[in-house]
């Protein structure tokens, strides 16, 4: 990744974002840009014009951690694009010697010890991915509840590649794709942002851009995320709709990766659900063979979708 074009897209994207009346400055007819200019941002940090400008041309080479805290309360940045900026104003006064040889020293796999962790989770799905969404490691209940994605024979195990490369399946899959589609470009823009030398980042975005439009676009958006807690629905074709909340934390010791936990809420469908899944998860797994969830007529089923992924 070029860190001055990265720079310079996402200073410009943000400063695009923001309308003068968020900030209490007067809007009024005859404005040519969309959000502020150039002037209002740099005076609202206090900075110069001339610096300011010169940083939206991708030059943060140099630039302190108090003028960055200030680009990023005049842009409104939430904690996610702070952190984002500063990722970038590291790369950019980082030797290329010392990024690439960093960049080298990501792990292949899980530990051991974090492959038992995750054997222990029993009420949930738990897994391990790395800042590209390459899955590193997974309990049982995790493969039972992304079976189709199991299924595919793309190695790595990518959950960027499953939401777009294969959509049929994934739209079945997540009931609100748009925002798993959302979520994964941000992490991947997150993660370029904090390691703009990963030739493996590198090759997937370059891969989805060429075979994508949708991810294409949102990556020209420049959003970024921390992918800390919240929920998310699932659309299991054995045990139907899953609510789910999960937690993600970052093992000591281990940067760069994420273990993720998935958990129904006490006596919910959904728990049930997730005990019904885990039975089913313990036998044999033909997915060929599968019916889907629920009834079908007028849609389109997940072996439909399959089918259409493989002949592609």
């Amino acid at each position: 990744m070029d860190n001055r074009s990265e720079v310079r897209d996402f200073l410009t994207t943000r400063r695009a974002r923001v309308t003068p009346a968020q900030v209490e400055l007067p809007g009024g007819p005859g404005r040519r840009v969309p959000g502020l200019r150039r002037a209002e941002v740099a005076m609202l940090a206090g900075v110069s014009v001339e610096y300011y400008s010169r940083l939206e041309r991708g030059d943060l080479g140099g630039a302190s951690e108090a003028v960055l805290e200030a680009i990023g309360g005049a842009l409104l940045l939430d904690e996610a694009e702070r952190s984002h900026l500063a990722d970038l104003a590291r790369a950019a006064n980082e030797s290329p010697v010392r990024a690439r040889s960093r960049s080298r020293a990501r792990p292949a796999g899980v530990s051991r010890a974090l492959q038992l962790a995750l054997d222990s989770v029993a009420s949930g799905p738990a897994f391990v991915r790395n800042g590209r969404m390459d899955v590193l490691g997974e309990n049982a209940l995790f493969r039972a509840l992304y079976s189709d994605l199991y299924a595919l024979s793309d190695r790595p195990v990518n959950l960027a590649r499953f939401v777009f490369l294969h959509r049929e399946l994934a739209e079945a899959f997540y009931p609100s794709w748009s925002i798993a589609a959302d979520i994964n470009v941000a992490i991947l823009r997150t993660e370029a942002g904090r390691d703009p030398h990963d030739r493996a980042l590198h090759d997937l975005v370059g891969e989805l851009s060429t075979r994508s439009d949708e991810f294409r676009t949102r990556w020209g958006a420049h959003e970024v995320r921390h992918h800390a807690s919240g929920s998310k629905s699932f659309r299991h074709p054995v045990v139907g709709d899953l609510d789910l909340v999960y937690a993600a934390m970052e093992p000591m010791g281990e940067p760069g990766l994420n273990f993720l936990i998935y958990s129904a809420e006490p006596g919910t469908p959904t728990e049930e659900r997730l005990l019904l899944l885990a039975s089913w998860g313990a036998g044999p797994v033909d997915p060929q063979s599968r019916e889907p969830a629920g009834p079908t007529d007028g849609h389109r089923t997940r072996d439909d979708a399959r089918r259409e992924d493989s002949s592609r």
